[in-house]
């Protein structure tokens, strides 16, 4: 045991707290190497400090302990494109908190800001597939993801075009502090083949007329979209169901930030 370096140590030497090491070896991302079977002591190898020192600098990213202790498990060239991964993604979210910033002092000062060109399409009666939970804005994406993925390809018969996308519809306002009904919504084509998902309901959408604006990823977080068609809507003297439809294009994850991620729209009266 001469060889190892007892907590305090250990954690100055790492530029830790005796209390962040404690959590770490809860967590399994760095346990110690002898832990005293009587007094529950534990005690470092100084060859551990390499990884200390690594999760000090991914902290430093504010990188969730989870992520770090999968990025330190992971070969070093599929680490590094892990990190690169979460980088990007950082900087993704940074630029729409930027323009969400934007947007709002905007509103604070009486300063116009330039609203989306709103299109106006009719849409064909569909059959719809339908689930739906109560969420929080945070959910949305582990909610919504794996649906989209195996709804938009193949495996289920859908009308052509973009009458057959599928999307999301919101049924109130949320945010990551209150819930709302969020439904997942696939057109279906029944003469295109059987189609058998007896957890989902079946529920026909009528024609009608709908306005819409296209949104690019670097502003999916803002509200720019709903304020640019609440206004058109007000300056045109329309009515609309306020319930609104998230029609996505592409990976919001593989998109450039000028790619157009997703459409916005509500029905018309």
């Amino acid at each position: 045991m001469t060889d190892l370096l007892a907590i305090g140590a250990f954690a100055r030497l790492a530029r830790l707290s005796p209390k962040a090491l404690r959590l770490y070896d809860e967590m399994n991302l760095l346990p110690p190497a002898r832990v005293d079977p009587d007094t529950g002591y534990r005690w470092y190898s100084p060859d551990q400090l390499d990884r200390a020192r690594r999760v000090v600098q991914l902290r430093g990213l504010e990188m969730p302990l989870p992520r770090i202790r999968a990025v330190l498990d992971l070969p070093p060239e599929a680490a590094a494109a892990e990190v690169r991964a979460y980088w990007e993604e950082q900087e993704r979210a940074w630029h729409a908190k930027r323009e969400l910033a934007g947007f709002f002092l905007d509103q604070l000062t009486g300063k116009e800001t330039p609203m989306y060109d709103v299109s106006v399409r009719e849409v064909p009666a569909r059959t719809l597939l339908i689930t739906s939970e109560h969420l929080t804005a945070d959910r949305i994406g582990e909610f919504a993801a794996p649906l989209f993925v195996f709804f938009g390809g193949p495996a289920v018969p859908r009308p052509e075009g973009g009458p057959g996308r599928p999307f999301l519809r919101y049924h109130g306002e949320i945010s990551n502090d209150s819930d709302g009904l969020v439904e997942f919504c696939c057109p279906i084509d029944p003469g295109r083949g059987e189609v058998a998902f007896p957890e989902m309901t079946l529920s026909a959408d009528d024609a009608g007329r709908e306005a819409y604006v296209t949104v690019p990823k670097a502003n999916m977080m803002t509200a720019l979209g709903a304020e640019s068609l609440h206004r058109w809507l007000t300056d045109h003297d329309v009515e609309a169901d306020w319930k609104p439809r998230q029609i996505f294009l592409c990976d919001p994850g593989t998109a450039e930030l000028d790619d157009p991620v997703f459409e916005l729209a509500v029905r018309l009266r």
